[in-house]
Parts: C-alpha cells; sequence; structure tokens
C-alpha cells in the first residue's frame, strides 16, 4: 500500500464570549503521513516542525494514539505503521494543536479503514463524536474536524455517552485573522483552573448576548458588529494573571482597526479579525508587545472552510 498524507488544520477557540461552544478553522496546517509497514515490523512516529523533539515519538504520541482509537471503534487491529508529523501549529499557545493531533490521527486512520477492500470507514459527524470523547471538550475538534466557525453544544445523556450539537456558521467573506503568539506558553489545565465555579447573572448575560451577536453579526454578514460582540466576561478576565500584556495587544488591535480581537482558546495567543488594515493590525500588535517586553511573532492568516482531510 501506498503512504497517504492528511492535513488538519489549527483551530481558535471561543472567539471571546463563547466559552467550549465556539471553535473556527484556520490556515495553518498539521500534516500527517502515514506509510503501512509489512506485518511483524515495529511501528514509528517521528515528528518534524512544531514540537519536534518535545512529542512523543513513539506509540504515545497523540496523533497515533487517535488512530487506535479509530481501530477500536472499528473493532480490528490497527496494522504496523509508519507515522510522520509535519506540525506548522505552536504547542500550548491556543491554536488547538491536539485537536488537530486529534483530527489527523483520526482522518488517516479512517482514510486507510476506508482503502480496504471491506471499508467500514466513519462519516465526519462519527469522527467529531470520537475527536472530543479523546479532546475532553468540543470546541477546536468540532472545528478542526468539520472546518469552518463551528457551534457546539454538548448534551448529557442519562448513558454514559453526550449528544453533541453542531450548526456551521458562515464567516464573511474577506475576514482574515492576525495572529500575536507569544513565546510564552499557557497549558490548558492550568488555564482552566484558575476560572470561577460561580458567575453573576449580570456577567452571564453580558456574555449569552454576545455570543447571540457574534453567531447573528458572523451570519448576517454585519462584521461591525463583531467588536462588541467577541467581549467576554466568563474566562478572558481570570486568565489575564497568566498573560498580563493581553489586553495590551486587544486594545492595540482594536486602535489599529481590527474587527474584534480575544484570547485564542486558553491562550497565549491573541488573535484580531480584520477585514482590511491587517498590515497595520500586525505592526500595532508587535509594537504593543515589544513595549511591554514580551517575544512572540506576528502572523496573518484567514479562516478555512476545511477540516482535517485526505491531502493524496
Amino acid at each position: 500500500m501506498t503512504a497517504i498524507r492528511v492535513a488538519a488544520p489549527a483551530t481558535t477557540a471561543n472567539l471571546g464570549p463563547g466559552y467550549d461552544c465556539l471553535g473556527m478553522a484556520l490556515d495553518i496546517w498539521n500534516t500527517v503521513e502515514v506509510e503501512p509497514l509489512p506485518d511483524g515490523e515495529a511501528p514509528s512516529v517521528s515528528v518534524s516542525g512544531e514540537g519536534a523533539g518535545e512529542l512523543e515519538n513513539g506509540p504515545e504520541n497523540l496523533v497515533y494514539r487517535s488512530m487506535e482509537f479509530l481501530y477500536r471503534e472499528l473493532g480490528r487491529p490497527m496494522p504496523p505503521l509508519r507515522v510522520r508529523c509535519d506540525n506548522e501549529i505552536p504547542l500550548a499557545r491556543g491554536l488547538g494543536s491536539s485537536a488537530a493531533a486529534i483530527a489527523g490521527g483520526l482522518a488517516a486512520a479512517n482514510a486507510l479503514a476506508n482503502m480496504n477492500e471491506d471499508g467500514g470507514g466513519f462519516v465526519a459527524r462519527d469522527l467529531l463524536e470520537m475527536a472530543a470523547t479523546i479532546e475532553g471538550h468540543p470546541d477546536n475538534v468540532a472545528a478542526a474536524v468539520m472546518g469552518g466557525l463551528q457551534l457546539v453544544v454538548t448534551e448529557a445523556q442519562d448513558t454514559r455517552e453526550n449528544t453533541l450539537y453542531t450548526v456551521p456558521v458562515s464567516v464573511p467573506a474577506a475576514i482574515h485573522a492576525v495572529l500575536f503568539i507569544p513565546e510564552t506558553r499557557i497549558a490548558t489545565a492550568d488555564a482552566r483552573a484558575v476560572l470561577p465555579q460561580q458567575l453573576s447573572v449580570a456577567d452571564a448575560v453580558h456574555n449569552m448576548a454576545r455570543v447571540a451577536l457574534l453567531v447573528a453579526g458572523m451570519a448576517t454578514n454585519h462584521p461591525e458588529y463583531l467588536s462588541v460582540a467577541t467581549q467576554d466576561k466568563l474566562h478572558q478576565p481570570y486568565r489575564q494573571p497568566l498573560f498580563p500584556a493581553m489586553k495590551l495587544l486587544m486594545k492595540a488591535a482594536l486602535d489599529a482597526g481590527a474587527l474584534g480581537a480575544f484570547l485564542s482558546g486558553s491562550g497565549s495567543t491573541v488573535l484580531a479579525l480584520t477585514q482590511g488594515r491587517e498590515m497595520t493590525v500586525a505592526y500595532e500588535m508587535a509594537e504593543a508587545a515589544r513595549q511591554a517586553s514580551v517575544e512572540g511573532t506576528v502572523k496573518v492568516t484567514q479562516p478555512t472552510a476545511l477540516g482535517a482531510h485526505l491531502v493524496s
């Protein structure tokens, strides 16, 4: 059998107020190349690009473990494989590196399964449910699997399984994303640990209204609503001590003409949505970071409608 190649996108979650229920795919990609080996050969995993020298090079690698998960769901043993991961998505920066690993692994395993004569692969909805089970929360993986901007809601059932409801939300044409990606990393577990267990009614209403405005503004092509719609009182104020420059970077982006700005996922990346003036926004974010003595890089990209998919 010939090798297959799969690409999985970076993602930004929350988009400000949509904590754990909004995710959007970005045009930054990890690729996974999988080559079946003869029976009896030992599997191997190699990593290049982001995470090289840090991520596991064996069966503990998240891409490999996600592939194993799918084969267990099929009820079949996974064949010995050589897996090569080439990563463009930075680790622990709020850009969905783990979601991309999971989505890429599941898509690669599914493609292999479908190449067998007996078929038996899964549809995207199945992959999303598996990905959410592996990841533990659905926002990043919904966008990584399905692409685009996804609204996802989890409903707990009486059984051990949860039901996921996903709705794609259209994104206005020419929307871009300007990212300031700090050298500082923030672990998702640490970012969740600082959140309060209770929220005031006023803050809850603040976020509910802005999630609704964000979805409506995107879907009806009113990007001018995004400066208000991306505001948040649920998680960003509590995460600011983990990355004190967050507010300065967001203000710099908005002052430079960004439509909206927010902490990408659990951080540390700050993302500004734009419709023009991308270079100005990028420059002002970089300058604000310089003045705050924060090391990092600026990247201009855009949303993508593609989720994890077979390249070749």
